[in-house]
């Protein structure tokens, strides 16, 4: 049975795809489809895309019938690669509908030949922005962040990269290890918390670090 896919991207885990999500499906007036969400820096170019080959499987299988997206670069910001996926779908006869690109809906709708003449020549210039953009995105923030003496901070002072652990926490990974605790037993029991105030279970790596310094 043919369907219906929306496919999502989030860089980290404080985007939400619930907007991406609404903003599709009223655009589109879909009121049948299934999700495929997929939490991935788009920087990454070695990065592991399992949910995008989960869909790629899905396509050929002969499974899906359209794709839906709210952005093109949520799909791929390599223009080569992002070109390569779309020919995917095309060899398909899988159409590809973009919230933020909706002239895509009105290029399939061409009458053939210039349908895909048009179509190939615009998703090479969409390709390219969106990689070029990544390009821009990530020199802007190579450019914000400085080094010192205290580590990496932007260049307003604020500390760069994750939270340091509170002395409280390594003063209950101290006294856990000198117990006789693993590292395991004692990841399993000490807590860290982010800037919102999140809870998790601290690292093994991160109890490692602080025991080999006592």
């Amino acid at each position: 049975m043919l369907e219906d896919y929306i496919f999502v991207r989030t860089s980290t885990i404080e985007q939400t795809p619930t907007l991406q999500i609404n903003d599709i499906v009223k655009t589109f007036k879909l009121t049948a489809y299934k999700v495929i969400e997929e939490q991935e820096s788009a920087f990454k170019g070695n990065a592991k895309r399992v949910e995008l080959e989960k869909l790629k499987y899905l396509i050929s299988s002969n499974k899906v019938r359209k794709i839906y997206v709210w952005d093109l670069d949520r799909i791929y910001r390599n223009r080569k690669r992002l070109v390569e996926f779309l020919d995917f779908c095309k060899a398909y006869r899988i159409n590809v509908y973009s919230h933020n690109q909706i002239w895509l809906t009105t290029l399939q709708q061409i009458q053939p030949p210039f349908n895909e003449i048009m179509y190939n020549f615009m998703l090479e210039i969409m390709a390219w922005l969106a990689e070029d953009e990544s390009a821009k995105k990530s020199k802007r923030v190579k450019l914000a962040i400085r080094k010192t003496e205290n580590g990496t901070e932007s260049y307003k002072g604020n500390k760069w990269g994750r939270k340091s652990l509170s002395n409280q926490v390594i003063s209950k990974v101290k006294e856990l290890h000198t117990m006789g605790n693993s590292i395991r037993q004692i990841a399993s029991k000490v807590n860290v918390y982010d800037k919102h105030n999140n809870s998790r279970k601290i690292s093994k790596s991160a109890v490692h670090k602080i025991i080999t310094l006592i």
